[in-house]
């Protein structure tokens, strides 16, 4: 059946015969990518162990069995017996070829070569063990995306204590709601940062995040802004410069192939976030494949993201060292100096890989900003979009404005897998509003809910079969119930994503957005029960609820509110609200829209139904409404003229 929707555009004979993806197809004597996907389902021990070999990964100890029980998600046993260490990996080129390049908002410009990386990861590993930090133990980052950030998790990726990190705009409550679960050691920390020209001092909040978490036995201050003071009023801080130790040797200690690596979080929905553990040698496999193979990511190329240390794809982007590609870092706003900064760092640094959300993408649209004509782009081959998905008329305004020869690949996966289900592909077609293709190694499909496996019908995204980045557990969940909750719940022995997705007839996917009651503006990830937190704290405020409504091509999040009797919602509480918000979350978390109402509806075992509501604002019918203990409630998020602005 011939797809209906158009391709706009193809990679040459050339670009495909050159590819990693190419010839990885030709050592498995594939004939095209769909052959190649399947193959690496059906025969998943030899996939994966061919991603070894092509990726050049290797083993201080070699496994002893690459899949031990297929049949087991949530213990498959993938190779068992091996050992090696993620940061070896990423430290393995040496040489004056840069590693790292950071652009700041405010012109600031740093480089590190491979050499000046791995010199500078050995001093802080020693440092680290200099404090008494050993193998299981947490090391936590209140960081911007500097190199820094990227020494300290490798540092302590060397010794195999567990990384965890998120950027510098969160407040004192929601960094507390993360690294106080995790109980980290050692905090890395900024002074400031910038944000769209102005600095902002985060010392307070870090003074209050070091007296709420009496596990950290030092804070190491990094003068990110030297125009900032640094002194933190904290007795155990000490400055970067003067933590390291100068001339150490850079040493790996062999770990487990699930050794915890990371902890990320959820969003936060039903309570604080879940702790989400992944391993050294499940994010290294699935992340080298997806650079290497689905993004040809090769040494040579000037990888970029832009992204913060508290979204998944900071960690997605650093894994690109192990290519021997040079990352290119960017902290700041976006839209600083009218648009143009990002373009002016692509054209400058001569990035090949460029990628951002789908939000950026809408956004540039309303701007004056048309790279293709303000800057010399010619390096650039590949643009990657992900966050939320890309708008058939944002693929139009990359190819109309920023490039008419480039790959635009919109990605899909999550903080719970460290990757992706859905990706670029450099042999394939760009269609209009799809992710290319399924990665390999994912059996992903689309099931109705019945558990159906359907093509070209919108339903549930799923995956039928065991990957090597599935976590290995959620901190403090022993027996693994809310692990199993969280994702085979819905469709036993079946990893449920929730994402609401389409299989198009020629392997592309369609995303049409979260399928749970995840917020999800810009592309981040955002808990109501974050919200809630702040908010109630109110006097003002008996109750809230808070759903993510489609808006211009993206998500805004609409805060309705119930009040104590006598209270108005008037613009100084409505003020107060987002200020409460903002100072204690991430402005992120901000409302677009704050609306009062007389009644918030709940199931009757207490619960608030964020689905039920934003359904009804959507002008979507709801089901099950027998299962609520006030379903007459609705009616008051029905038609709701404030909503139209």
């Amino acid at each position: 059946m011939m797809s209906s929707n158009p391709i706009i555009w193809e990679p040459d004979t050339a670009r495909i015969q050159g590819s990693a993806m190419y010839q990885f197809m030709q050592q498995q004597q594939c004939d095209d990518y769909a052959e190649l996907h399947q193959w690496s389902i059906d025969d998943a021990p030899a996939f994966w162990s061919a991603i070894c070999d092509f990726c050049s990964i290797e083993f201080v100890r070699p496994p002893k069995t690459v899949l031990a029980r297929p049949d087991n998600f949530m213990d498959a046993g993938w190779f068992e017996g091996a050992e090696l260490n993620f940061a070896a990996h990423l430290t393995r080129h040496t040489g004056a070829q840069a590693a790292i390049v950071f652009c700041g908002e405010d012109g600031t410009r740093q480089e590190l070569s491979r050499d000046d990386l791995r010199s500078a990861v050995a001093s802080i590993a020693a440092a680290l063990r200099a404090c008494g930090v050993e193998k299981g133990d947490r090391v936590a980052g209140f960081l911007p995306n500097c190199p820094e950030a990227i020494i300290a998790m490798l540092a302590a990726a060397s010794i195999g204590a567990i990384w965890s990190s998120c950027s510098p705009d969160f407040g004192s409550t929601g960094v507390v709601d993360r690294f106080g679960q995790i109980e980290p050691k050692i905090l890395f920390a900024t002074n400031a940062y910038f944000y769209n020209g102005k600095i902002c001092d985060t010392r307070e909040t870090l003074a209050g995040v070091a007296k709420s978490i009496p596990s950290i036995l030092t804070t190491v201050v990094i003068p990110f802004v030297m125009q900032a003071p640094t002194e933190t009023g904290i007795d155990n801080a000490v400055l970067w410069q003067d933590f390291l130790v100068a001339d150490a040797p850079l040493e790996f200690t062999p770990l487990d192939f699930n050794h915890p690596l990371y902890i990320m979080y959820s969003s936060g929905t039903t309570g604080v976030p879940k702790c989400i553990v992944h391993g050294h040698g499940g994010t290294l496999l699935q992340q080298s494949k997806e650079h290497v193979l689905h993004t040809d990511v090769a040494a040579g190329d000037k990888l970029f993201y832009f992204t913060t240390c508290g979204w998944m794809m900071w960690n997605w982007l650093v894994c690109g060292l192990g290519t021997g590609a040079t990352l290119i870092l960017f902290d700041g706003a976006p839209f600083y100096r009218d648009g143009r900064i990002l373009w002016e760092i692509a054209e400058r640094e001569g990035i090949t890989i460029f990628g951002t959300s789908a939000k950026y993408i809408s956004a540039l649209q309303n701007t004056e900003v048309r790279p293709a004509e303000d800057f010399s782009l010619a390096k650039l081959r590949t643009i990657l979009s992900t966050g939320s998905p890309l708008a058939p008329e944002s693929f139009d305004f990359v190819y109309a404005a920023i490039s008419g020869d480039v790959q635009l690949s919109s990605i899909s996966g999550g903080t719970d897998i460290l990757s992706c289900f859905a990706l670029g592909n450099p042999v394939l077609p760009v269609r209009r509003g799809e992710l290319q293709c399924k990665g390999l190694g994912m059996a992903t499909e689309i099931f109705t809910e019945a558990g159906e496996s359907v093509i070209g019908v919108h339903g549930e995204l799923v995956c039928t079969r065991p990957f090597p980045s599935t976590p290995i557990g959620f901190w403090n969940d022993p027996d693994g119930a809310r692990y199993r909750a969280a994702y085979f719940e819905r469709f036993p022995g079946v990893w449920a994503h929730g994402d609401f997705a389409e299989l198009t007839e020629d392997g592309g996917l369609v995303i049409h957005g979260r399928s749970d009651s995840v917020l999800n503006p810009g592309g981040v990830r955002i808990g109501t029960a974050e919200i809630y937190r702040q908010v109630e704290k109110l006097d003002e405020v008996v109750e809230s609820i808070a759903i993510g409504q489609n808006w211009e091509d993206d998500v805004r999040v609409v805060l309705f509110v119930l009040l104590q009797n006598g209270v108005a919602l008037n613009d100084e509480l409505r003020d107060q609200i987002r200020r409460t918000i903002r100072e204690n979350t991430t402005p992120r978390h901000v409302p677009a829209k704050i609306i009062s109402v007389p009644e918030i509806p709940r199931t009757k075992s207490g619960k608030i139904v964020e689905l039920a509501v934003r359904s009804v604002v959507h002008g979507e019918v709801v089901k099950n409404t027998e299962a609520l203990a006030n379903p007459e409630a609705l009616r008051y998020f029905s038609g709701l003229t404030e909503l139209e602005t």
